[in-house]
Order: structure tokens, then sequence, then C-alpha cells
């Protein structure tokens, strides 16, 4: 930090911040008027702000990322030796961090063989959408083009992995958008679609007479979230899964599974797609891959695809693209010391036993509060839907959605919620925080909840 910074302290930098820094994601015309909210410093499971005050991180860094927590000596110590070291190369070239990150993480993912690196999960899964476009040109005439994408899932902010988001708000006034992407139904079972038994493997179903209406021989790839995160913490009903694989594999789709959020112990397991015993073809992640500590991101894939793009007699077979900071080792190094630290601290066991902890908390908090619709989740990604009427499910007014987060960080507990993704249903309160939580901070998370709705929804 400049002598500027030590001497003006932190009002110089707020006022920096509102006259020169653009937000992801927020508004900025009430910052006229207020500060804006400014984070100076991580420990363990807590944030501090500008002005000193202390919250504890429900949502591991605001967009479910810091997945070992905050201020962790040992990953920066990796990131600073291999810096120091050989700080970049681009991905052309091979590097030790690189080489030990991709066996490792094959090591994770049995029937995986080959891992492309890049630096954020909107880069990783556009590159499976260019991977599967060229497949589809070179091998099969320029069928089988279409990617198929879930009504809300999320798959990144990029213009091509927009025209697959399932929120529409996402996407708004950001077109014409890349044609060729194709929805299939959700399978968010409290707000069901059909009636009738065995709700999973119908919404399965549902996929199945998108392909035959589309043609089986257009579809190249089905882009599905193992659970669906910022669309409403939504988890597949029973038999969704299985049937969904089967519907592959009869019409030679190719699986991708986005473990951009669900991956690294989020859900109990390595990777969430590994809850339901499926085998993908391709499989991305970023986020908690290196908890934040460094931009990477990665495409995990078979040899069967790698082999696709073989031919040394042909100088447009490769495949043709790069992320330059995909080169970067810093990122790698992060990634492996992350994996360790999972490894080393049994953090998929206490995500299963917190995340228990968390669900049953917030059944809890169900029976005390009416404007809880719905509960869902698995390990440490819960999601509590709020409603106005539990008969009906109208959901409750986004501002009145608003208050609630801003009354539980009053208490100085930071929690999230649906933000921007569905019209008039941005109602899911998201709770991910970090996978080293403990009982006291999954009852503290949950009083500020508790307390929150009381304050917002008194009768």
């Amino acid at each position: 930090m400049d002598a500027g910074y030590k001497a003006n302290g932190m009002s110089e930098v707020v006022e920096f911040d509102r006259a020169h820094v653009w937000h992801h994601m927020l508004q900025h015309k009430p910052l006229e008027t207020a500060d804006p909210f400014i984070v100076v410093e991580g420990r363990g499971m807590n944030v501090w702000d500008a002005g000193g005050r202390e919250y504890l991180d429900a949502v591991s860094g605001g967009v479910w990322t810091v997945n070992v927590g905050y201020g962790r000596e040992s990953i920066a110590d990796a990131m600073r030796e291999q810096a120091v070291r050989l700080n970049y190369f681009a991905g052309s070239a091979g590097t030790i961090p690189g080489s030990y990150l991709a066996r490792r993480l094959l090591g994770l993912m049995p029937g995986l063989d080959r891992i492309y690196l890049a630096n954020s999960g909107s880069e990783a899964n556009e590159k499976v959408f260019k991977m599967v476009r060229q497949i589809s040109a070179r091998h099969h005439g320029g069928q089988k083009s279409k990617i198929l994408f879930r009504d809300r899932d999320y798959h990144g902010s990029s213009i091509a992995t927009l025209a697959a988001a399932g929120q529409p708000e996402r996407a708004e006034e950001y077109g014409p958008l890349p044609d060729g992407f194709v929805k299939v139904p959700h399978c968010l079972e409290y707000r069901k679609q059909w009636d009738g038994e065995d709700y999973g493997v119908r919404a399965a179903d549902a996929i199945e007479e998108v392909i035959l209406r589309e043609g089986p021989d257009t579809i190249g790839l089905l882009c599905l979230e193992p659970i669906t995160a910022g669309g409403g913490i939504i988890t597949p009903p029973e038999g969704y899964w299985t049937r969904v694989q089967e519907i592959c594999r009869k019409y030679g789709i190719l699986l991708h599974i986005d473990e951009v959020v669900c991956g690294l112990g989020r859900t109990g397991t390595w990777f969430g797609y590994q809850n339901y015993g499926i085998k993908p073809d391709f499989v991305t992640m970023a986020k908690g891959l290196a908890s934040g500590y460094a931009a990477i991101s990665a495409v995990a894939t078979t040899n069967a695809v790698f082999d696709l793009f073989k031919n040394d007699a042909d100088p447009m077979a490769h495949f043709r693209d790069i992320s330059t900071f995909g080169g970067c080792t810093v990122g790698p190094a992060a990634a492996l010391e992350t994996i360790d630290i999972i490894e080393r601290e049994g953090l998929l066991e206490n995500s299963r036993r917190m995340g228990l902890r968390l669900h049953d908390g917030l059944l809890a908090l169900m029976d005390r509060h009416v404007v809880i619709g719905d509960v869902r989740g698995i390990g440490l990604l819960q999601g509590a839907e709020l409603v106005r009427d539990r008969q009906t499910k109208e959901p409750i007014s986004e501002a009145e959605m608003a208050r609630v987060l801003a009354e539980a960080k009053a208490q100085g507990v930071i929690i999230g919620a649906m933000n921007r993704s569905m019209k008039g249903m941005n109602t899911t309160i998201c709770l991910a925080p970090a996978l080293i939580a403990t009982e006291a901070h999954i009852d503290r998370i949950l009083a500020a909840i508790d307390t929150a709705l009381s304050r917002v929804f008194p009768g």
C-alpha cells in the first residue's frame, strides 16, 4: 500500500472507489449519496470492511469462490515461490505446476483424461462450446452443432455463454446472441411443470422431447449444472441424472457438466456430479479450484474427445484456441495447494456434516417462518425459497428479499440471494459458506436469517 493510503486512511480509498471503480452486478446510482461497500481484509470465515466492521461470510467471497477460507499463507507462499521461479509461459508449452495439476485433477475424476487450462468459468464453458462446434465441422459435416442448456442454469457472462443462459435477466439487452443454443425445461419439483410420480424421470424425458423436436442429428452437446446454483439451488429429483445420461448415450450427445460452483468440495464430494454416479464427457471448473487466490479455470475431457483433434496431415485439425492467462503458473500452484488443504483438513467430510446441519437448520426455520416455502441443497450449497403464500407459491417481492439480506448484514452476516436471474423470481436465499465452517458458524448464519425474517415479516 502506498504512502498516500497510509497517511489518509480509508476515506480516500472510499472516494477513489466512488469516483473511479465500476463494480460488478451493481447499480451505482445509490452510490452518489451512499458509501460503496469495500472489503479490506479476510481471515478464516470473516472479512472486515473499510470502517473496520467484521462480517461472517456465508457466500465464500460473494460469489461462492473462497472454498478454503481467507488468509491461507500456504497458498500465498506456493504462489510466490512459483512466480519467482517462472510466472508465465504460453499454454502451447508445458510447465511443472500445470502438468502436476492436470494429473492431480484427473486423479479426482476417474474416466476423464485431459485438462485444458484457462482463467474463468465463462471462458472454460466457452472452450467446450468451441470444441463441440469444431467437432461438428470436422466429423459431422456441420451437423450436431446445437448446444442444449437448461432453464434456470447459468454458464457465464460472455456472449456465447449468455446464449446458453437459462436465466433470462442475465441475457436481456445483450442480443443478438449466437444461434444454435436450445433450452430444455428445468427440473425444480417445487415448481413442477408436470403432474404424476417419478418427477425426476419425467423432467429428464422432457429433454428427450426437445431433442426429438430439434432432430437428434443436430444436437452435439447437453450442458447442465449438476445442481443448479444461481438459478435457485435446485437439487435434481431422484432418477433425473440416470435418465439424462441414458438419453445422451442413446442419441450420441456429449454431456458437459458445469462444475464452476459445485466443484472442489462444495457439495461434499470433489465434484457435484459425483453425487449422482454419472460419467460426463466434459467437466468445467473455476471458482473454488484455487479458492479465489488466483484466476484459473479448467476443462476436463476424455481421450475420446481429445483424439478427435489429432491429425498431423491437416494444419487446421487441432483445437485452434488460446487462453493467454491459462499460461500463468501461479494459478496451478494455488490450485494444487487448495486441493492439499481440502485433503489434509478433511474438508469434504466437513462440507457434508456442516451441510446437513445447515439444511436441517433451514428446515427448522421453515417451521417458524411461513415465508419459507422450500429448502433445497446438498453439502455447503443450500437455499431457501421465500414465498408470500405457501399454497399459491407466490414469491415475495424482490424489495423484501433485499431487506432480508440487509437485515442479516446488519447483524454482521453476509448471505446471498438470486441476483437478476429470473424476473420476479429472484427470491431464494443462497448459502455457500467456506468448507472450513464450524457448528458455531452455521448456527450464527441460521440465527441471522431467523432474526432477518422476523424483522422483515413480523406477522
